[in-house]
């Protein structure tokens, strides 16, 4: 190229493609009946914050961009303590909604997606009863939700799992190993679990008309032959369920604090009552 050629323009930045809008429904309606607690456990507090209002706010930040509506599922009566969460959620630019509570989590579920505005193209199924789950986790499975159509947050099995005898093989009154699985290919879900909408809503007309019962949101997915995402999360995005729970999600968020690491605000007006 001579002296007196025009220099070539640089080319023009390309940013990264937004995330398709995501619609998250928390479910936060069940009695936790395994925290021997007169209090649902998604009211207990929890470094100072009810559970519920800690999950809620991880959605309601700039942390978790492409998320435009956050229904939660939960039961009328204990509305009134979260009074705030639907300005909260206007505040950060998010719809919301409420849904009830079904008597079985798929049943909930359904209740939630019913509630989703036409827009919403992702669906983000997260248990309020996770409330250490990081920002980062949730743009990921988000992330891999949007290229693969389904992805769940897990992480690889690190105990060795046994299999029990059941039918004809079990003894009455007592439980004898089957087999061992292989550790190696075991992986335990955890939420959230993010799904394309119409394939959700087809994964649970299926399993509706074939009357299976589910567990966890993306099995509706593998039920209508669908494939789901493995992406890798964290340990420390463990569900409450009992005290000792508890213990150790304080020791999680303490620890997160001293080092200063993802410690969210957490929405909540004047008055507020929970």
């Amino acid at each position: 190229m001579s002296a007196d050629a025009p220099p070539v323009p640089a080319a023009p930045s390309i940013p990264p493609p937004l995330p398709p809008p995501v619609g998250v429904i928390l479910l936060a309606g069940g009695t936790g009946s395994r925290m021997r607690s007169a209090t649902p456990k998604q009211f207990l507090p929890l470094a100072g914050t009810p559970i519920l209002r800690r999950s809620a706010s991880l959605f309601l930040t700039p942390a978790t961009p492409g998320i435009t509506h956050l229904t939660v599922v939960l039961d009328s009566a204990a509305r009134p303590a979260y009074a705030d969460l639907p300005a909260a959620a206007a505040a950060a630019g998010v719809s919301f909604a409420w849904a009830p509570p079904g008597d079985e989590r798929q049943a909930s579920v359904v209740s939630g997606l019913a509630s989703l505005p036409a827009g919403v193209a992702l669906v983000a199924v997260h248990d309020a009863a996770r409330p250490c789950v990081t920002a980062a986790e949730v743009r990921a499975v988000v992330a891999d939700a949007a290229v693969h159509g389904a992805a769940v947050l897990a992480v690889p099995v690190k105990a060795t799992v046994k299999e029990a005898m059941v039918g004809d093989d079990a003894t009455d009154g007592d439980l004898f190993v089957a087999r061992t699985l292989d550790r190696g290919r075991l992986w335990e879900a955890a939420t959230p679990q993010v799904v394309e909408r119409r394939l959700l809503e087809r994964g649970f007309a299926a399993v509706r008309e074939s009357g299976a019962a589910v567990t966890d949101d993306v099995s509706v997915v593998e039920a209508v032959g669908g494939r789901v995402k493995l992406t890798r999360g964290e340990y420390t995005n463990l569900k409450i369920t009992t005290p000792e729970d508890m213990l150790v999600a304080e020791a999680i968020l303490a620890a997160r604090a001293a080092e200063g690491g993802e410690v969210l605000p957490t929405p909540s007006t004047p008055g507020a009552a929970a």
